[in-house]
This record gives C-alpha cells, structure tokens and sequence, in this order.
C-alpha cells in the first residue's frame, strides 16, 4: 500500500505507557570501548540544543553504538562466526565493518545502486568488501539475509525482526541516556529511517516524559505513511540527499515502539534540510543530510519554542559525503 505522506502527522496511536522501556545494557559495554566518551550536546539558542553525532568512536555517525551492541550479542551466541554482512544505505554498513574489524572479522556490505562513491569507499576503508546492488535498499537487504543465512556468515541488520535488529535499537539507548545527563529537554526531535533510532527514542522519551517527533524525508515518509495507516506501510522512494533516510517501510522490531511512542512526524524536503546543514555550519556544526533533518523539521513546523520550552535535535551524521556538503554549505567538511 503506497500513501501520500502529509507535511505534519498527530499519532492518533500514541500510547506512552504501552512502550517498553529502554534497555541498560548495552552502556556499560560502549563505555569499555576504546576512546568512548559521550558525544556533546550544542546550544542552538536558549531553546534549542544539538546532540552532535558527528564523531561517534571515531566514525562521523551515531550507528557504531547500535552495530557493535548487536555484533557483540550475536557473537556470544554464534562464536564461530567469520564473517559478518549487513545491508546499508552507508552509515550502518561502515559501522558494521568497524566492528568486525575490532574482532578480526571479515565483513561484507550490501549498497544500493545511488549509494554515492563517497559513502562505498568509506565503507572499503574499513576493510569491507562492499557489493553494489542494481537494484533499492529493500533489494539490498533482501541480498544480505539471503548471505547472513549461510554457515559462517551472520547477517547484523537494523531492519527487521531478526535478534540484531532488536539489539541495534538497544544499542541506541546509549546516546539519550547520555543526553538526559547532559541537557533538560522537553521536546526530542530524531531522524527516522527505518525507524530504529526513532523506536530507541521513543523508548526513552516515554519514561522521561519526553515528546518525541520523527523527522522524515517528503519523499521517503514511510513511518508517516504507517501511523496513518494504523499498519506498517511501503512508500515509494524516488530519492533523497538524505541516503540515511531513503527508506521504504519501517523496521518491524521498531514498529510498536514507534507506533506506541511516536507523538508525531514532519516531513522536510531535501532544500529544507540543505537549508538545515549551512545553519548548522554556521553554528560551528559540520552536519550531514540526514543529521540536517531535525532542525528542518523544527523550523517546517513553525515552531517558535515558548518561555521555558526545550528542544533536542538529534544530528546523527557528519559530512558523510564530503563533495555534497561543500557544495551545499560552502564550506569543507574537514
């Protein structure tokens, strides 16, 4: 089922007390990682703070704290693994690579056609092999179950219901209880995709209090699609310059924490977000397409917080393509 997405969705669904709380687990295994420390929190304006994900254990994107919790649960159950795939639109993968790495695996990430060159080659420096799919990002994770199934092989997904996919969005936790301790918010603004970092905030804002919006691309809405629906719902995806965000339908071991604990969604357009990131740049902030998204959506909102009001945006990428970022923001992304 394809539905058009609507600028602003109120989720009729909301239920904060049905969502399960976030897992504390996986902290305690981050902060033993070499060279953890939490990821800051940025001043906006009185208002409104960024939690800058732009340098996460030394790779320019918060998706590290979900691949290596999941790599590290999955390998308690699978020891004789040896190599490890994942399929991505270039964050997840990379993390996924960087992980194998530090347990000397090999690993194996499947890219969808319009992956750009920088995001293919950042992956390769890892030690990746990377495959290029002729084909979306649904293809390409298609592709790596199908490898992840065979002997010796472990599939480390943020989509689906496998156990990685769940473990992921435990992994997630980690960065808001950071942010709870280093900024009061009232208002958590997160990029969605296929919503795992979504259903971890969800997680986290429905035990603090916290109202919690999902930021999307116009043409990638498909959490917006699924709240509307009442049912996880495909969306076409044209493209996006938002590659972390060109998903087409929801994670299914996101889904009832998102639908549960989403209060509501905007959808920005590609300009929106260009707009976003040279803000951001002048800010003294280096941040992608996708980490651009929340302070779009704030600002499609018209919102204009009042006295007292507090907003997180959540910036989850760094200039993960280099060329574009300059090109947007007039500015290198070094």
């Amino acid at each position: 089922m394809i539905l058009r997405p609507v600028r602003a969705l109120l989720n009729r669904h909301f239920r904060p007390d049905a969502v399960p709380p976030p897992s504390d687990e996986a902290r305690a295994f981050h902060e033993a990682l070499p060279d953890y420390a939490p990821t800051p929190v940025r001043r906006l304006s009185e208002a409104v703070a960024v939690k800058d994900e732009s340098d996460r254990l030394g790779l320019p994107a918060f998706k590290i704290l979900g691949a290596s919790w999941a790599v590290e649960r999955a390998l308690r159950e699978h020891p004789d693994t040896q190599t490890l795939v994942a399929a991505s639109a270039g964050n997840h993968g990379r993390a996924v690579a960087r992980a194998a790495a530090w347990r000397g695996l090999r690993a194996r990430v499947y890219l969808p056609a319009r992956s750009v060159t920088a995001r293919r080659e950042a992956i390769e420096s890892e030690g990746a092999e990377v495959v290029v799919i002729d084909g979306d990002y649904e293809q390409a994770v298609a592709l790596a179950a199908a490898d992840g199934a065979r002997e010796g092989t472990l599939e480390i997904a943020d989509v689906g219901d496998s156990d990685p996919a769940h473990r992921v969005i435990d992994g997630y936790a980690t960065l808001f209880a950071e942010a709870a301790e280093q900024a009061e918010f009232d208002v958590l603004i997160v990029p969605v995709g296929v919503g795992s970092l979504a259903a971890a905030a969800a997680r986290f804002g429905a035990r603090a209090g916290v109202k919690v919006i999902g930021a999307e691309p116009v043409s990638a809405a498909c959490l917006t699609a699924s709240l509307a629906a009442g049912t996880p719902t495909s969306v076409a995806t044209p493209g996006t310059t938002m590659a972390g965000l060109d998903c087409a339908e929801v994670s299914s071991a996101a889904w009832p924490s998102l639908r549960d604990g989403i209060h509501s969604t905007v959808t920005v357009t590609d300009a929106e977000a260009h707009a976003a990131m040279r803000d951001l740049a002048d800010a003294g902030m280096r941040i992608g397409e996708s980490g651009a998204a929340p302070l779009a959506a704030l600002r499609a909102l018209g919102a204009k917080p009042g006295p007292g009001a507090r907003v997180l945006l959540v910036a989850t990428e760094g200039p993960t393509d280099p060329e574009h970022y300059a090109e947007i923001t007039r500015r290198s992304a070094s």
